[in-house]
């Protein structure tokens, strides 16, 4: 390991800035602090809704560019800050924490991490974002660390490992902090890893608990899986969960199981891969799980975002879930017991036939050299959607007429390499459409993934329905943000950063920032201000209205 910290500016200067400590108390009751953006998602509904204002409809086009920060690693730059009292804290690939001033983008601190030469991520060396909890700020790193360090200074107080670096675990997900814990997942599925979540005390570092995604010998769900392929099968958590206080209740989705592309040679349901899983965070206990995709092998990440909804179901208050999954279907469960109530393709889907009574798919296999829909990266994937109180749309970015043509291979599994299982090859969807080389081959896999149809969805989680699309030629990786005024932010891969009419998809502004959004925007207040910013190619951009 290799760490510095970068003093750009005096950390007693910081210090001047932070008004009070961000406790737990603070995070619960996030909703109060709409000025503020102090969770991966928000708050801990993970709703991406701000309450914020000042920028409308009427407005939105007098917004102009305030400040932008380079990065100063080359990648898809993937984090989501956090906002606490105008001080913006976020990473840079591949495991850099800084800290600077959130209305002129002044650097105040910098922390580096150097990941171990041998860690290795299937899909580059991204690193989400960071959490807050009084006063220190936390990391995942890419070689299976978790760290700890001094908000006001930048100075690390604790590390500790995760995942054997050895074996391909790593953390790109932000963390969570609950109560007095930091919980994160590990990333690694195509690498045969056995996947967990894991809670750490934020004070010491000090193991609280663990949960294996996969369950072990007499535990319940082990009867999924054949012979010994539960140790090496995958199921990552690699995007940060949501929590429910009142149930004391929190829920992650779980990645594919492995090999990815190779089914027969894993039968069963493959527990708990594919699947939202209900925790205790003071114990690590399971509460429920619902598996969308059972023995998965189309490499359908279930690690979207569990979006936390109170409203009425059939005419009764609930407590629901909504989650459009990597799939190809929309779902909406009951998120005190897990229950499926609702489930409805929003692209073209023919793996499955339909879902049963309970939600589960009813497969319809392809022909060997026929595709499949969706494909590799699903109808959508991990990018955060919004959910609107005011207008009661769930909002996600959609890839549409998307195919893939799988190939299974039998592979044995060997520590710390690539375990597939086969390979696939990408329909193109649009005839013209861009071909993006993600530029990784190997002799089981074509990394190749052509680019095609994207739609901004606006869904009715009544019944499933799509209320209105806002359609892009190229695909989209950027999430959503709503706000008070009936704003909905987002991006494309083509660089343009949009603000749509939230109740009818009416586009309302537009800029091209030149590179491609992978992140979801986040909006804020200081001395009065509202600000909104987001990630593009290797900057960050950051706009208000013209005084």
């Amino acid at each position: 390991m290799n760490t510095r910290i970068i003093s750009l500016a005096m950390g007693v200067m910081l210090g001047s800035h932070v008004s009070a400590q961000l406790d737990f108390e603070r995070i619960l009751n996030a909703s109060n602090e709409p000025h503020n953006w102090l969770t991966y998602n928000g708050s801990y509904a993970s709703q991406r809704h701000s309450k914020l204002n000042q920028i409308t409809p009427d407005n939105v086009d007098r917004l102009e560019l305030k400040w932008m920060l380079q990065n100063q690693v080359f990648g898809a730059w993937q984090s989501n800050p956090i906002i606490v009292d105008g001080i913006m804290y976020l990473t840079e690939r591949p495991n850099d924490v800084m800290a600077l001033d959130a209305v002129t983008g002044r650097v105040f601190w910098m922390y580096h991490h150097k990941p171990a030469s041998n860690f290795k991520v299937c899909c580059g060396a991204n690193n989400r974002g960071v959490a807050v909890l009084d006063d220190k700020v936390f990391m995942g790193t890419l070689d299976g660390r978790l760290i700890a360090v001094d908000r006001i200074n930048g100075k690390p107080l604790w590390n500790v490992e995760v995942g054997d670096v050895n074996l391909a675990y790593s953390v790109t997900m932000a963390p969570l902090a609950v109560k007095d814990k930091i919980i994160v997942g590990v990333g690694g599925g195509e690498f045969g890893i056995r996947g967990y979540v894991v809670a750490y005390d934020a004070d010491t570092g000090e193991e609280a608990w663990k949960f294996y995604t996969i369950p072990g010998p007499g535990e319940p769900g082990h009867d999924s899986w054949e012979g010994d392929d539960w140790e090496h099968g995958g199921a990552p958590v690699w995007i940060t969960g949501s929590f429910d206080p009142e149930l004391n209740l929190m829920y992650w989705g779980v990645g594919n199981p492995g090999p990815d592309w190779n089914a027969g040679q894993r039968p069963g349901d493959n527990l708990y891969s594919d699947s939202v899983i209900a925790l205790d965070p003071d114990t690590g206990e399971l509460k429920w799980h619902f598996q969308f995709t059972p023995n998965d092998g189309y490499d359908y990440d279930a690690v979207q975002v569990p979006v936390l909804v109170d409203r009425d179901w059939q005419g009764k208050p609930a407590k629901l879930m909504l989650w459009a999954n990597r799939n190809g279907y929309f779902y909406v469960l009951d998120r005190v017991t897990g229950e499926f109530l609702l489930g409805k393709p929003f692209v073209k889907v023919n793996w499955s036939s339909g879902l049963d009574e309970n939600g589960r798919p009813i497969p319809t296999p392809q022909p060997e050299g026929k595709p499949t829909w969706p494909g590799n990266q699903g109808g959508t994937n991990w990018y955060p959607p919004s959910y609107s109180p005011r207008t009661d749309l769930f909002y996600f970015s959609a890839w549409e007429n998307y195919a893939t043509i799988y190939q299974s291979i039998e592979q044995e599994y060997t520590p710390g390499k690539a375990f597939l299982g086969g390979g696939f090859t990408v329909q193109a969807p649009v005839h013209g459409a861009p071909t993006i080389g993600i530029g990784r081959t190997s002799p089981i896999n074509n990394w190749t993934n052509e680019v095609g149809h994207a739609s901004l969805m606006a869904m009715d989680p009544d019944t499933g329905q799509v209320v209105w699309k806002y359609e892009q030629f190229d695909v989209s990786d950027s999430g959503m943000l709503t706000t008070a005024s009936d704003l909905l932010f987002t991006g494309g891969r083509e660089g343009y950063f949009h603000a749509l009419d939230a109740r009818t998809g009416e586009l309302l502004w537009k800029v091209n920032l030149g590179g491609q959004i992978v992140m979801a925007p986040v909006t804020y207040r200081v001395g009065g201000v509202q600000y909104v910013t987001v990630i593009s190619g290797n900057a960050m951009a950051t706009f208000a209205l013209r005084d």
